[in-house]
């Protein structure tokens, strides 16, 4: 059974290692842990044995707009729903906003449209070679 938590006090760096598969650079435990700290609104997703399987989290102006910039399912907890259960979580927690945005590959395009997301023209960048910290 799978739970879900807004309480980032119960994390350390260490549990949140192992995601970001295939990106070419990985955030470190800390460097996420400080990254939800940091985000409007966050929530993990949390297996059992209290081991984080995945996490969601929003930016926001608070007012009108925000943004999902990260969904992440750990590799061997995919397919199970967890990340339609943190999608389902965070959108419930932004429903007073005007607009929610997100960008996504191709292949999320149908995902995300479950949740009556459609799609918008979006322009982005992203570094070529790794982060460096």
């Amino acid at each position: 059974m799978v739970t879900y938590s807004s309480d980032l006090a119960i994390l350390e760096p260490a549990a949140l290692e192992g995601f970001f598969e295939g990106w070419p650079s990985r955030p470190s435990g800390s460097d996420l842990l400080r990254l939800l700290h940091s985000s409007y609104r966050a929530i993990v997703a949390l297996d059992e044995a209290n081991r984080v399987v995945g996490f969601i989290s929003a930016i926001s102006d608070g007012v009108l707009c925000a943004h999902i910039p990260l969904l992440e399912v750990l590799p061997d907890s995919q397919g199970q729903g967890i990340g339609t259960g943190l999608v389902t979580r965070m959108l419930e927690q932004l429903a007073d906003l005007y607009a929610v945005d997100l960008v996504c590959d191709d292949e999320m395009v149908g995902f995300y449209q479950r949740f009556g997301l459609q799609r918008m023209g979006a322009l982005g960048w992203r570094r070529p070679d790794p982060v460096s910290r």
